[in-house]
């Protein structure tokens, strides 16, 4: 398991992305699932994936889903994050990070690709992850930003006050025999009142938002497309799969 790192590139807005391509192989498989994904069956079928990824038995996936309103718990969770523990299921997961919150409205993104193939650097494969998001949201006009003292995707905010920002986006990975699983959330249109529960990724002196809050009202399956064009730019080309399959692609 691994703590995000954070990457070496300075603090700002997108800038040149962080390519990753596979060097040769079959292109990563893209599956989009439907209605709301049970968590704990999530996790089953990303780690028995990424067993079969690193024993080479499987091509790489991305698999986007959304989930029925919950709080995961990742390695460096504080128990006093916790705010509301009746108010969702709490799961305690193997990811980096701290609290969370997923939900309808909000695409999650589970990533598993081979970093052998790719490169065994995870500073470079977390600021792969953090160019992709910000390139999706550069779609919709909304300026994403990494920070060197918070992992994920963040969004000024002058109009509340000078330094106002808040989090669109987390990044929560897990690494085993250097196949990746966990991923990558986007706020699209979630309950942004369900966040109250908890301290989101342990950062109290910033709020978070999403893509309606900034007033872009779009679609899931908009966002679905641009996140898998830009996924192209940063990690190589994908292909469309219909299920899931653990055993040999």
């Amino acid at each position: 398991m691994v703590e995000p790192v954070r990457p070496s590139s300075p603090a700002g807005a997108r800038g040149a992305l962080a390519r990753l391509p596979a060097p040769a192989g079959a292109p990563v498989e893209w599956l989009v699932g439907e209605g709301l994904t049970d968590y704990a069956a999530a996790v089953r079928v990303m780690e028995a994936r990424a067993a079969a990824i690193a024993d080479g038995a499987a091509d790489e996936l991305v698999w986007l889903v959304e989930h029925p309103p919950l709080y995961t718990a990742g390695t460096s969770a504080q128990p006093a994050d916790l705010v509301r523990p009746d108010l969702f299921p709490v799961y305690a997961t193997g990811r980096g990070g701290q609290y969370t919150y997923h939900g309808p409205g909000q695409r999650v993104a589970y990533v598993m690709l081979d970093l052998k193939r790719r490169g065994p650097d995870l500073r470079r494969f977390v600021a792969g992850l953090e160019d992709w998001l910000i390139a999706t949201l550069d779609r919709f006009g909304v300026a994403g930003e990494r920070r060197e003292d918070r992992v994920g995707v963040w969004v000024r905010r002058p109009e509340r006050a000078r330094d106002a920002e808040d989090k669109i986006a987390a990044i929560g990975i897990r690494v085993r025999r250097w196949a990746t699983f966990h991923g990558v959330s986007l706020n699209v249109e979630p309950e942004l009142s369900h966040y109250a529960g908890i301290v989101p990724c342990g950062v109290s002196d910033h709020g978070v938002t999403s893509l309606a809050d900034l007033g872009r009202i779009v679609t899931m399956p908009e966002v679905d497309m641009a996140l898998r064009e830009t996924f192209e730019e940063v990690f190589g080309p994908t292909r469309t799969v219909e299920k899931i399959t653990l055993g040999a692609a």
